[in-house]
Parts: C-alpha cells; sequence; structure tokens
C-alpha cells in the first residue's frame, strides 16, 4: 500500500502522475499549467525543470501533500546515460550535463515540493518506465511489449515479455540508431519542429507516393535477433528542404509516404519476432512512435498479435504514468488497468459559473447541455466543448474538444483556420460505439483513445466529407454510453437532427498553444477564435448571432 508519484522532466513533454495503493489517481502534463507548448525546450539545458504544478494538482485531486508520498519514479536513470569521453559537460552535445541534472534531481524535487525526502526517489530506466505505461496500464494479464520513441538513456527501443506485473527484457536497440530520431530528422528537414510536429509528417504522406523505398528498405532494416539498424540519412539527396509553412510539396509528401511505409514495415517485421518470441495474443506498445496511428492500424491488421493496445500517453508525459506504476509494483501493490484518460484536473458546477460571473460572460443554462449542443451542431456550428476532467496525453477525448458537422466537407478547412493548422492535416470523428462497424472498417473497435484509423466504409465517406482524409481512412474515437455518457448523448441528440452517428472532434487550442485545460484557458480560447458557443460543463456561451442569452 503506497502513494507514488511519477516524473518525467529528462527530454520534453514534464509530467506528472499519482498512483495510489495501485489505482491511477491522476495524471497530468506540465504544459496545461505553464501555457508553455511541450512545457520546455528540449535541451540538456532544462533537464533541471521538473513539473511542480502538473506534481501539485496530482496531489491535490488525492487530497495529499508531498510529505505524503512513500516514493516517486523518476523515469530516467543517470546509471545508464551514455558514458562522456572527458569530464567535459559540453561532451557529446552536452550529455554529460543532462547526466548531471537527473543525478541531482531528487534536489531539485525536495526544492519543488517542500515536505519531500530526496531518498524517496528511485531512478526508473526511461524505456521500462515506457513499457510499464502499456502493460501495466493495459487490460492484460501479460503481453508482448514494444517501446519505441527517439531516445532514452542510450537506446530507441525496448521489446519485452510482460507477466504478472514483470518485465523481461527480449531486445534492444542502442543509438545511434533510433527510429524515432530519423522520423525527427525527416520533419526538421521539411521545416517542422522536431519532437514535436511528426503527426503533420504523418498526414502529409497520404499525399504522396513511395518512390523512395528500395533506398530506405537499406537505411532503415531489422536485424533478424529482434532488433533493427538505422544509416545516417542524406535528405537533401531525396528532396529539398521544406519550410514548414504547410505547402503540399509532391517531393516533401513523396518522402514523407517513403519513411512512413518503412516504418510500417519495420515494425511489423519487430512484431512478427516478438510474436514468435513471446507466444503472446497481445502486444502493448508505448513510445513516441506508438503515437504514428497509421503505423499502429498496420501492426493490428497485418501483424500476428490479436489485440493492440497503446497508452494513450505514449509519448514522454507517459513515463511519469510509467515510473509510478513500475514502482508501486516493486513496492508490493498490485497495479489496476488504466480505465480512462480523463486523468486531469476538474472543477464543480458552482466554480465554472462563478468563473462565468467573474468574467461578465452572458451565459445560460440549458435544461440538457447535451441536448442543446446537438441542436447546435446540426445547425452547423462550431463548439467549444469543456466537460469534467481534462485529458492526459496529446489527444482531445471528448472532454477539450472542438466539435463540428461532419457532413459539410468545408468544415475541415473552417476548423483547420479556427486552429491556424496547415490545410492537408485532417479532422477526427466521434462515433457511438454501437453505430462504429457500420461506418467504419480496419481497425479495432472499441477504439477510445483515437490511436488508430480505420478505412470508412462505402456509401458513408460521401456522408462524413469532413472527416475522411485523402487517402480514405479517418482516425476514429468510439464513445461508449457507460464510459462517456455526456458526449453519448451529445452525438445521439446530433444524430436524431441530421441522420449522422458522428460529430467532428479535435482538441480545443489554437496553433502553437497547448490544449485547453482550466476554466480561463476556455474562456481565453473561445474569446480570441471563430467559435460559435462554449458548453462549459452546464453552462452555454453564446456568440450574438445565435442569440446570446442575458446573463443569469
Amino acid at each position: 500500500m503506497a502513494v507514488v508519484l511519477g516524473v518525467n522532466a529528462v527530454f520534453h513533454d514534464p509530467a506528472a502522475a499519482l498512483v495510489v495503493d495501485g489505482e491511477t489517481v491522476a495524471a497530468a502534463e506540465e504544459e496545461r499549467f505553464s501555457r508553455r507548448k511541450h512545457g520546455k525546450v528540449p535541451v540538456p539545458f532544462s533537464t533541471w525543470e521538473v513539473p511542480e504544478a502538473a506534481a501539485r494538482s496530482c496531489l491535490a485531486r488525492a487530497g495529499l501533500t508531498p510529505a505524503d508520498i512513500d516514493a516517486v519514479g523518476y523515469s530516467y536513470d543517470p546509471g545508464l546515460a551514455l558514458p562522456t569521453p572527458t569530464d567535459d559537460l559540453t561532451a557529446l552535445d552536452w550529455e554529460g550535463l543532462r547526466t548531471l541534472f537527473v543525478r541531482r534531481a531528487p534536489r531539485f524535487l525536495k526544492a519543488a515540493l517542500p515536505g519531500l525526502e530526496p531518498d524517496r526517489v528511485h531512478f526508473v530506466p526511461h524505456h521500462v518506465a515506457h513499457a510499464a505505461s502499456a502493460y501495466a496500464a493495459a487490460p492484460f494479464g501479460s503481453s508482448a511489449v514494444m517501446v519505441l520513441d527517439g531516445r532514452g538513456e542510450r537506446g530507441s527501443f525496448l521489446a519485452g515479455h510482460a507477466r504478472g506485473g514483470d518485465l523481461d527484457v527480449l531486445a534492444q536497440a542502442d543509438l545511434p540508431h533510433s527510429l524515432g530520431l530519423r522520423y525527427e530528422e525527416l520533419t526538421a528537414h521539411l521545416g517542422y519542429r522536431r519532437s514535436s510536429d511528426e503527426y503533420k509528417v504523418m498526414a502529409l504522406a497520404s499525399y504522396g507516393q513511395p518512390r523512395h523505398l528500395d533506398q530506405f528498405r537499406q537505411l532503415m532494416r531489422t536485424t533478424g535477433d529482434g532488433g533493427f539498424v538505422t544509416e545516417e540519412v542524406d535528405w537533401p539527396a531525396f528532396a529539398p528542404p521544406g519550410r514548414g509553412d504547410g505547402t503540399l510539396d509532391p517531393e516533401h509528401a513523396d518522402l514523407a509516404s517513403t519513411v512512413q511505409i518503412r516504418l510500417e514495415e519495420v515494425l511489423l517485421e519487430l512484431a512478427e519476432w516478438l510474436h514468435g518470441a513471446t507466444g503472446e495474443r497481445a502486444l502493448t506498445l508505448a513510445g513516441g512512435v506508438a503515437l504514428n496511428c497509421v503505423a499502429n492500424s498496420r501492426l493490428y491488421e497485418d501483424g500476428p498479435f490479436d489485440d493492440v493496445w497503446v497508452q494513450p500517453a505514449a509519448g514522454d508525459a507517459g513515463t511519469a504514468l510509467g515510473a509510478a506504476m513500475r514502482v508501486a509494483h516493486e513496492m508490493g501493490d498490485t497495479i489496476a488497468p488504466m480505465g480512462s484518460a480523463a486523468l486531469g484536473p476538474s472543477w464543480t458546477d458552482a466554480e465554472l459559473e462563478q468563473w462565468l460571473r467573474d468574467g461578465a460572460v452572458p451565459y445560460e443554462r440549458p435544461d440538457d447541455i447535451a441536448e442543446a449542443v446537438g441542436g447546435l451542431l446540426a445547425d452547423d456550428a462550431v463548439i467549444a466543448w469543456f466537460q469534467g476532467r481534462s485529458e492526459f496525453g496529446p489527444r482531445s477525448l471528448g472532454h477539450r474538444s472542438l466539435l463540428a458537422h461532419p457532413g459539410h466537407e468545408r468544415n475541415t478547412e473552417r476548423l483547420n483556420d479556427v486552429k491556424g493548422r496547415e490545410q492537408f492535416r485532417p479532422v477526427a470523428p466521434m462515433v457511438l460505439l454501437e453505430r462504429a462497424k457500420d461506418i467504419f472498417e480496419g481497425g479495432p473497435v472499441p477504439s477510445p483513445y483515437m490511436l488508430f484509423t480505420h478505412r470508412v466504409r462505402n456509401g458513408w465517406a460521401e456522408r462524413l466529407p469532413a472527416v475522411v482524409h485523402v487517402d480514405g481512412t479517418a482516425r476514429i474515437q468510439t464513445v461508449d454510453a457507460d464510459d462517456e455518457p455526456l458526449m453519448h448523448r451529445c452525438i445521439a441528440a446530433f444524430e436524431r437532427r441530421t441522420g449522422l452517428p458522428v460529430v467532428v472532434n479535435t482538441s480545443l487550442n489554437t496553433a502553437g498553444r497547448p490544449m485547453v485545460d482550466d476554466p480561463r484557458d476556455a474562456l481565453e480560447c473561445f474569446g480570441s477564435a471563430p467559435i460559435d458557443a462554449l458548453a462549459l460543463g452546464p453552462f452555454l456561451v453564446r456568440r450574438a448571432h445565435l442569440f446570446a442569452a442575458p446573463a443569469a
């Protein structure tokens, strides 16, 4: 029986998570509080920064203080870090400085969270923390596990077998070999931000052809023993550098398509090896590469496993949860599966109403907010939806969302304009769970975390043009009436008016900003973007053209 705080702080997406007696109580990313995208710049100099606000939020959720913490799982082990050839902290791109800061993390945490004793901090290897966030959080007693990202202490990949909460590591890949880093390099070459904009490259890939696949089958290849090799890539030899301005350049799209498809092929080969080594029916995934929903779908459809489960916070933020779960297990707790990604803060109706009153914002309280929003969506309004606890991870899952009508093709452009996004990027559908298989195929159902793509069935693409990508797929989220009753009622109300059991869902934020987390964020976003209405808990705020109600 233990109170364990998990912390991710080394590279990017600093986060905290709290596991109490084996149950996940809370998890949050620091960016949601600091309002700084990804929390900090991923350079060695920022390693000292710890997710203080996220940690305090998690503790507050449980009514605890730092003095109540039995242990901290910190998702990086300095003892495994790359050795520097000299005592020079600048060697290997300041690797020594990063390691020094990690070794001092217990003191940094004590300073940030008075009452926490430094000797309670346990260093958990980065990829072990990723792995635990998958196998321990998944609804399986045992599973094969794959972790792929840019890098950890000195590696970029882990394959293992999880049984009874324990992990047997079966294969690893050491730097400089890294599928994640190659994808990051491509992202930077195309003019986008590495360790941030890789999802843009995934979207761009659908517009191209894999013209360079033969070359990349030599540059990125498996080794037959569960590992792989990635050679250095001369990116300008395949396409000129990009500007990252959203331009659809055919050369860039072809290169993105090539790398995306080769990534999928390598993952399938690794999965085949791992299946043979474990005999498991389920595969659990984590690491930044596991946010590539197109690759996840290839693993599900064409891979050897019956089930594929992906940690919703598969990037580095999720290592905070994994580190906490790993340490809690080592302390003797039985770890409960993760039942929801809604692990962040929430506010009472009275608190939400006070925010509206303090801001002198005209609002109303309809009899049923779900029914009211369903009607507005049917009238083609764009709605900011702020309900319950915020999501942990990069996907908005019906708690901090922008909603729209999927039946109007122009709504893709309209939402991308609201958010200041590139027009080649798709928006995603939320669909009633009981109707999902009627409309989509080729991916797992249920799919509650928006981590797989599905093909849109014949006859539906024309009815849902706003959510169908150029390749005929959609990244769906299924909505279960038992798990998400309010959102289910909202979509059902929309369906009664339109015949469509689907709404458009994208994250509630604008370009370069973290997802909305608290009521102030929601009001600021609503006030600064062309959004028609805001559903803040049970309260509705309308633009004047939607007949704003007088202040309550």
